[in-house]
């Protein structure tokens, strides 16, 4: 039989839909307000993507173009900055819905748009959101396979936050690695042996007793002894230039089995791999307010 469950509670923001109204965090009370379909007539097919179709179409009643979906491929060549910067907006999208007591839970490659030309990002897909509430137990069958922490696939109900950071350290790995995806696991089962195989077995056991979990007795044969293997060993020649001691110490704060030893995406982003961003985005907030001071002086 299963022992107690340990409990566990969000780092950061745990109290953030504790101090709200109800009305804020509880959506099936919620009765959206449609507008009218009849008004949107589709013009064209613009293109497919796995999960959807892309039309352009036009509102009748005021001749307005609208676009069902875009969905932007985040691995074409991205260089080092690239990636840091991408990482950055993407730690900024992450750390605002936490701060409103959003848990994302499905947090991929295939839920970022890009515009590479504006160097704009969006976190798209809030379909598997979920408000969090300290003590709440969740379900764990959300997020997709090669990004699931291991406390899905350990079963265990009471996560927070955390979650997505180790989704973000999933992506950060298979950019930086360049191995799409980073832990590719067959089904559930396989994907925590994957992760077992870089981790290792020593810290998932020491994970699984702090929180009084109860491993499924099939995992205990697929998963055996596995030492834990250093990030170096994944840098090869074909990588070598996206991968830096930055990116690693990063990495290995991120992809940690106990979700709260994870950096939280306010902690992520004063990380030193970010320097060179943060570096970049304060010389240009100051470029901008030299020309804002020089617009306001020519009046």
């Amino acid at each position: 039989m299963p022992g107690p469950v340990a409990g566990s509670k969000a780092r950061v923001y745990a109290d953030v839909n504790t101090l709200k109204s109800r009305e804020y965090w509880d959506y099936e009370a919620h009765v959206p307000n449609w507008n009218n379909q009849e008004d949107y007539q589709l013009v064209r097919k613009l293109g497919r993507g796995k999960y959807s179709e892309v039309f352009e179409a036009i509102n009748i009643t005021n001749n307005e173009k609208v676009v069902v979906k875009i969905l932007k491929e985040l691995y074409q060549k991205l260089t080092d900055y690239d990636i840091r910067f991408y990482m950055y907006e993407l730690l900024k999208a992450l750390d605002y819905c936490h701060s409103m007591g959003i848990m994302h839970r499905d947090v991929k490659p295939h839920n970022v748009m890009i515009d590479h030309q504006l160097r704009k990002l969006r976190l798209i897909d809030w379909g598997l959101a979920e408000f969090y509430h300290p003590s709440q137990e969740y379900n764990v069958r959300v997020a997709s396979r090669y990004f699931k922490g291991p406390e899905l696939l350990v079963d265990y109900q009471m996560y927070d936050y955390s979650l997505d950071m180790w989704s973000l350290g999933c992506m950060l790995a298979s950019m930086i690695f360049q191995k799409e995806p980073f832990f590719h696991g067959q089904d559930n089962y396989d994907q925590l042996v994957r992760i077992a195989k870089v981790l290792g077995t020593d810290e998932l056991f020491g994970y699984l007793r702090k929180y009084h979990i109860e491993l499924d007795p099939r995992f205990k044969d697929l998963l055996g002894q596995q030492s834990r293997k250093r990030w170096e060993q994944f840098v090869q020649t074909e990588n070598q230039h996206l991968v830096s001691p930055e990116a690693l110490d990063l990495l290995d704060k991120l992809l940690r089995y106990d979700h709260q030893q994870r950096l939280t995406a306010t902690e992520a982003m004063e990380h030193p791999y970010f320097y060179p961003v943060v570096k970049e985005q304060s010389l240009s907030n100051s470029d901008n307010n030299m020309v804002s001071s020089g617009n306001t002086t020519a009046r």
